[in-house]
């Protein structure tokens, strides 16, 4: 019988310390028409979700939490009970399609039931219409529903970003083989010590990574309107750039993907706080950023693999390239103090810990009013080349991150085909202006590309100008 694991079972606790957070996690796919008709659709839908067991099975509790939940089979699972359809009011552009997904993931998944549901939702302008993949955060995290959401499609999951993560590029420990006839005891010596000199070096790594993690959990310093009291109520919004546009930034100033999108989502954040008279300060922005610690022999399990860093996102600086440059730095900072390490070993060790003893501190824990983070960042790699769901291209595939523990808002964001999609969930009275906020963030790397331009035009200029000296 499978069991929760202590993380995934820490959304659960999350959720249920503020009956006005909701701890799903979704994947919006926008999808070309026409629209297969319903019976069509549903027969396919259930073959599709027939192959992931999840799907059919429910959370059994153990009394007093003397055990790890349960997954078990549900004897009354019909896929009706999780396959909405809903009609968007005229003239269905984006706005009323993120109002709609808005208000659905306001509302709590049933948990006398599988934590699931797929909303169909017609109406779109131009022909379209959508699929919204909603999935509880206890069964699995942005990789695993984007695979999940995948998985409805014809041809599944061929190709995706996902080898790109760290994770999956790292290979499973290296261990040492037995002693093989003519091997040379020196060079035998010396990989024990190569070993062991690696492995202290990684402790002392994961243990200063555990003493910034706490520091930053402990110092109160996000921004006054980011973080505090959540209602019920949502709104959503999103922006989307050239997944090409992007690249030829990283090329032009030696950044990675998830520095461009991060130093777009800074300078968002510091016109909205410019907007709302708040001055942006050093550490008005730490932000939680997930990082996958999934193997690439784990990348379709439908559970939850991450670890976690809390850097300063430097929402004070007005130089879109200073920032862009800080964001990279103060990543590289983050990965090699050992944030990433130390949150994977917190978790491995609480997972060997029984759960009757690690359910209280965790309860005890998310009921804690953190006043230190002021919003979440999240990358997903999705996947490279468009889906096809009964024939019809996704056009569009967006992410849907959750809110909760005082963050009024959090940013998913999913590479998809030849595009890069940011998902802003918010708080719906502390955010009105989430479009704004989804804006700039497109304005944000319009000004990147622009200087990448400039950039690269100098560097032509001045090798021409090199030949023609010599």
């Amino acid at each position: 019988m499978d069991h929760l694991t202590t993380l995934d079972a820490g959304f659960l606790h999350a959720e249920d310390s503020d009956q006005r957070a909701n701890l799903a996690i979704g994947g919006l796919a926008v999808i070309e028409g026409p629209m297969p008709d319903h019976d069509s659709l549903m027969s396919t839908l259930a073959q599709r979700i027939g192959t992931c067991p999840r799907f059919a099975q429910r959370i059994r509790l153990r009394p007093f939490d003397l055990g790890a939940p349960q997954w078990v089979d549900d004897p009354r699972f019909d896929i009706a009970h999780h396959v909405r359809r809903i009609a968007l009011p005229h003239p269905g552009t984006d706005r009323e399609l993120f109002r709609a997904i808005a208000d659905v993931m306001s509302w709590r998944l049933d948990r006398s039931r599988p934590l699931w549901e797929i909303w169909v939702i017609e109406g779109l302008a131009d022909g379209r219409w959508a699929m919204l993949m909603k999935v509880h955060h206890c069964i699995a995290d942005g990789i695993a529903t984007a695979h999940m959401l995948a998985g409805l499609s014809d041809g599944g999951i061929r190709h995706s970003f996902t080898g790109q993560i760290r994770a999956a590029k790292e290979g499973q420990t290296q261990r040492l083989s037995p002693p093989k006839a003519g091997i040379n005891p020196i060079a035998l010596m010396s990989e024990v010590w190569s070993t062991s000199t690696s492995v202290a070096a990684n402790v002392l790594r994961s243990a200063r990574g555990a003493a910034e993690l706490a520091t930053g959990l402990m110092r109160p310093s996000a921004g006054p309107s980011l973080n505090g009291p959540i209602t019920s109520l949502r709104r959503y919004s999103a922006a989307r750039v050239s997944l090409s546009d992007v690249k030829e930034i990283c090329e032009a100033f030696d950044v990675t993907v998830n520095d461009v999108a991060l130093a777009a989502l800074t300078e968002s954040y510091r016109a909205l706080l410019t907007r709302r008279g708040e001055q942006p300060l050093p550490d008005s922005l730490r932000t939680l950023v997930p990082v996958s610690v999934r193997s690439a022999a784990a990348l379709g399990k439908a559970d939850n693999r991450v670890s976690v860093m809390l850097p300063y996102l430097p929402v004070e600086e007005k130089s879109p390239i200073r920032r862009l440059r800080m964001v990279h730095s103060r990543l590289s900072k983050a990965k090699a103090t050992g944030q990433r390490q130390a949150g994977n070993a917190f978790v491995s060790m609480a997972n060997a810990i029984p759960f009757a003893l690690t359910a209280p501190v965790v309860r005890l824990l998310t009921r804690l009013p953190q006043r230190a983070v002021a919003t979440l960042a999240t990358n997903v790699p999705g996947p490279s080349e468009p889906l096809k769901i009964m024939g019809r291209t996704a056009i569009a595939v967006m992410p849907v991150p959750p809110i909760a523990m005082r963050l009024r808002s959090g940013v998913a964001i999913l590479s998809y085909a030849d595009g890069l999609f940011f998902g802003i969930l918010a708080d719906f009275d502390a955010m009105p202006d989430v479009d704004e906020l989804a804006r700039g963030m497109e304005v944000a790397v319009a000004r990147l590309v622009a200087s990448s331009k400039r950039r690269k035009r100098v560097r032509e200029d001045h090798g021409l100008t090199l030949v023609v000296s010599a």
